[in-house]
């Protein structure tokens, strides 16, 4: 399959060949391909990072409310996972568009204010690993599909 892959740009497949969105983290890599345009994020369930700082500088819609502190992690885990995967649909940048998508975990949809819009989101955990994948329409999308190999 030839990639198109120009600098400073994310790869893409000629004309009428589909799209496709990938990611990585410390052990995994991940590919997904459709024939309509998709985004992917994978993350690591047990990445250490600083949630609350996280939350609270980027994301608005971030309750702690009465969860322990793993389950809000986790949340703000699926969160970033979801926008990141929104902004790779989108072609966008990651410093310049984080702040803009809202995300409804209830509705499955991700919302970016300025462009005014709105994807879909559906969320896998798999093994050790969480994954979101943003996509706009989902009248012929199927996510429960998982092909793996190397599974570890």
């Amino acid at each position: 399959m030839p990639i198109i892959a120009n600098p400073g740009k994310p790869p893409e497949l000629p004309n009428g060949m589909g799209y496709f969105s990938f990611s990585h983290c410390s052990d995994a890599i991940i590919l997904v391909w459709h024939e309509k345009k998709i985004g992917i994020d994978i993350e690591r369930l047990d990445r250490d990072f600083d949630y609350e700082k996280l939350a609270k500088k980027y994301f608005f819609n971030s309750n702690k409310s009465n969860n322990s502190s793993e389950i809000y992690k986790k949340s703000i885990l699926n969160q970033w996972c979801a926008v990141e995967a929104a902004i790779k649909w989108d072609h966008g940048k990651l410093a310049k568009d984080i702040k803009e998508w809202q995300y409804s975990e209830n509705e499955k949809t991700l919302f970016h204010k300025k462009k005014k819009l709105k994807l879909k989101f559906t969320q896998i955990t798999f093994y050790k690993w969480t994954f979101s994948l943003a996509y706009k329409d989902s009248s012929h999308f199927m996510p429960n599909i998982i092909c793996s190999s190397g599974i570890v």
